[in-house]
């Protein structure tokens, strides 16, 4: 369960990013964050694995406050929450498979991580996820002879070596083409159901929403303006979530 509550930023300059943001996500659920560009999505997300720290408020995650964390204890934490980017964050001169080791980082001793010495059995288990998100051929491949997609594979398939119980997909689809962005999903969608890893996945499109998401929640400068069901945004809640000039697509 991941308990946010009363979550509020302020950038320096008095930019107010969340404004007393507070919901729930029960274990296994996947969760969409919405709302326009500067809504607050982002730093909604990262905020919950302090990538961002909070100004106020708390997060819970199975009964840890995240937000009191000492380093060490953060450092545990991390390991078991994934990051997918939205402009992927390999390391484009390095291999495929050296970019998802690195998802093993938090596991290794930092004397080993900086020489990036990884086990059998991590090499073993990289080539397993690059192979589940259909890429097991590109290993030696260096991270920028790839496409956007296939990058964003490596991004998943990297998450997924940290074991994860929860991933924080932030617009993770948002550089992609439509037919791109639903293969994306759809390895989201897959280890969601078959691993049971929680899912918070901020996204533009309502159709993704409707087609993934078992639950939403949406943003409108920095508040929390809705929280349900994708079939419950009516008409009326659209407009309250993306202006009123805003016309649906999705």
């Amino acid at each position: 369960m991941l308990q946010i509550k009363n979550l509020t930023k302020v950038y320096e300059g008095g930019v107010q990013a969340l404004k007393d943001v507070s919901f729930e996500v029960p274990k296994g659920q996947f969760l969409a964050v919405i709302g326009l560009s500067g809504s607050g999505k982002s730093t909604l997300l990262r905020c919950i694995n302090r990538l961002i720290e909070p100004t106020s408020g708390q997060v819970l995650w199975n009964g840890i406050d995240v937000t009191a964390a000492s380093p060490e204890e953060l450092r545990r934490i991390r390991r078991k929450i994934g990051m997918v980017f939205q402009n992927f964050n390999l390391v484009h001169r390095s291999k495929v498979l050296t970019n998802v080791l690195a998802g093993r980082l938090g596991y290794v001793s930092p004397a080993w991580s900086l020489i990036n010495h990884f086990s059998r059995e991590d090499v073993e288990k990289a080539n397993k996820q690059l192979a589940r998100v259909e890429i097991g051929d590109k290993g030696g491949y260096r991270a920028d002879e790839l496409s956007g997609g296939q990058q964003q594979r490596v991004g998943i398939a990297r998450a997924m070596m940290q074991d994860p119980e929860m991933i924080l997909a932030d617009e993770p689809v948002a550089s992609l083409d439509p037919v791109l962005a639903h293969s994306i999903m759809k390895y989201l969608e897959q280890i969601n159901k078959e691993d049971g890893v929680t899912v918070l996945c901020s996204l533009h499109f309502l159709d993704l929403v409707h087609k993934y998401a078992d639950r939403v929640v949406a943003l409108n400068e920095g508040r929390l303006v809705f929280e349900g069901l994708p079939s419950a945004i009516d008409d009326k809640k659209f407009k309250e979530i993306y202006g009123r000039d805003a016309e649906r697509v999705g």
